[in-house]
């Protein structure tokens, strides 16, 4: 019996998995570490954080299962996206990590529109700047540590520095390289064009693989540490959203995946590269060789609960605690009560701004329609409507592009939620399915390290093997029609106060 090894490097901790060749999860383990937040704005990690928890954890997995040494084939890496990682000329870590959620760095991403049109960085990278991506992160360091930057050699994301430890080899996946925006996304290359104009030097960005890839093998002194030995592959892996797909079996066009939690992300496979006007959704390389992906959603899903929730619903959260049960399904019965719609009143899901489907740092969320009839009840709803015509914007974008979503799954956190699943239904205007098991990226790792060992024939044998559906929300559409008349409303909300919120921006 082979054995696989998937290792998620997340934001808070580092979770592990070792499987069997059946797909079964034989242990897990997790790790937490620290996030730092110097200024207002900024969040960094240190790296040796991230490879202590995954040495820590991938020891513990292999002790816990109990299985030989020499039967784990392999490891496939998921990580974080975007975070910039800077080695000097002996690979040791330069700075800590500045991390994915950092927005440090909104003049670089103006800078970058200015050194590049929109168009070319569509072009090019198939995604416009971003603060957030590693390549304004590079930027910055550069105008504001110029000590740091040119000490760099080596510049590397989370899951990738990880990978560095472990088997002394610089390498990276297209999915995880996608959300540099350094990557030619189309050819799944680094763009020459695009380092030229940044003047980065591509001896310092890791080799590109494809996800299933094998990059290398455990170094002899790291695999007597963890129990295993040289013969352990590492595979490329991929990003923690492209790992996900693999968890919930979404490899094939077609199909897609939603899942909610502090924000929204609506995901699809898509076999050919297909160009999103304006940057509206996110486009990326999968795990899947020659395949793309695009994903979307509103930042502030979860958190537009959890800030209603924390702000205006201790009643209804002394409530649950006396009676034993959750805040979420206290919710969603109170929310089950009020209908399609919730009576005209209707959220905008922008409390922390938006990167998709509408790129403005400057929007913020609203309730509109209010009047004397709404109660706290319909308030709730209103929230979980407005996050789903969000998630249906997204998806909309596609359908204009010639894409028709067919399956779309659901994992996680709010997903979990029957009336959820019923407003995505009605909205996506298609079947939503849950999964006998709910997988992570994690499990998606293991996959990538699967093929990649011929252990699976391939990252989709795998999945249509191991990833079974449970149960299916089917569209009501007398209830879609509803919703198709709220959802024009919103979109005609969003456009009409846009101009006031850019002003109110820039209000001292």
């Amino acid at each position: 019996m082979k054995y696989l090894i998937g290792v998620d490097l997340g934001t808070s901790a580092t979770k592990t998995i070792i499987m069997d060749q059946e797909g079964r999860i034989a242990a897990s383990a997790s790790r937490s570490y620290p996030l730092y937040e110097p200024a207002n704005g900024w969040a960094e990690q240190d790296p040796h954080d991230w490879r202590d928890a995954v040495m820590a954890t991938i020891r513990e997995v292999v002790c816990k299962a109990g299985v030989p040494a020499e039967d784990v084939a392999g490891i496939g890496l998921s990580g974080q996206m975007h975070g910039l990682v800077m080695l000097d000329e002996d690979a040791q870590v330069l700075s800590r990590s500045i991390i994915w959620c950092d927005a440090r760095a909104k003049k670089q991403e103006d800078e970058m529109f200015r050194i590049l049109p929109a168009e070319a960085w569509m072009e090019h990278t198939g995604n416009p700047p971003l603060a957030g991506w590693t390549a304004a992160k590079l930027l910055w360091v550069r105008e504001n540590r110029p000590d740091l930057y040119a000490k760099c050699r080596h510049i590397l994301l989370p899951k990738d520095y990880v990978r560095y430890e472990l088997t002394g080899v610089f390498a990276t996946d297209v999915s995880d390289a996608s959300g540099m925006q350094m990557l030619d996304v189309k050819n799944r290359c680094w763009s020459k064009e695009v380092l030229k104009k940044l003047d980065v030097d591509e001896e310092m960005l890791a080799k590109v693989y494809e996800s299933a890839d094998i990059t290398g093998y455990l170094r002899p002194k790291i695999a007597a540490e963890l129990g295993l030995t040289t013969r352990t592959a590492v595979a490329a892996g991929g990003s923690d959203n492209a790992c996900a797909a693999l968890g919930t079996g979404v490899v094939q066009e077609g199909q897609a995946f939603t899942t909610i939690g502090t924000s929204a992300v609506v995901y699809t496979h898509l076999d050919h590269y297909t160009q999103i006007p304006g940057g509206g959704l996110h486009m990326c390389c999968c795990a899947v060789p020659g395949c793309w992906h695009t994903m979307g959603g509103p930042q502030s899903a979860g958190l537009s609960v959890e800030w209603f929730k924390n702000g205006f619903c201790q009643d209804l959260t002394a409530q649950a605690k006396a009676e034993g049960r959750s805040f979420y399904d206290l919710m969603n019965e109170l929310a089950e009560k009020i209908p399609v719609g919730s009576d005209k009143l209707i959220y905008l899901p922008f409390l922390m701004g938006e990167r998709t489907p509408h790129l403005q740092a400057d929007y913020r969320g609203a309730f509109l329609g209010l009047n004397t009839v709404h109660t706290k009840a319909h308030m709730l709803r209103a929230i979980m409507e407005g996050i789903v015509y969000c998630l249906a914007d997204c998806n909309e974008l596609l359908r204009d592009q010639g894409v028709r979503v067919r399956t779309m799954r659901v994992c996680g956190g709010g997903s979990r939620s029957p009336l959820w699943r019923r407003m995505m239904a009605d909205l996506y205007e298609c079947d939503v399915r849950t999964l006998c098991q709910e997988e992570g990226p994690a499990y998606g790792g293991a996959v990538l390290a699967g093929a990649g060992t011929n252990v699976f024939s391939s990252v989709q044998d795998a999945c249509s093997r191991f990833i079974k559906e449970k149960d299916r929300t089917l569209l009501n559409s007398e209830e879609a029609e509803i919703y198709k008349r709220y959802h024009r409303i919103y979109k005609r909300m969003y456009e009409s106060l846009l101009d006031s919120y850019l002003e109110l921006a820039k209000v001292d």
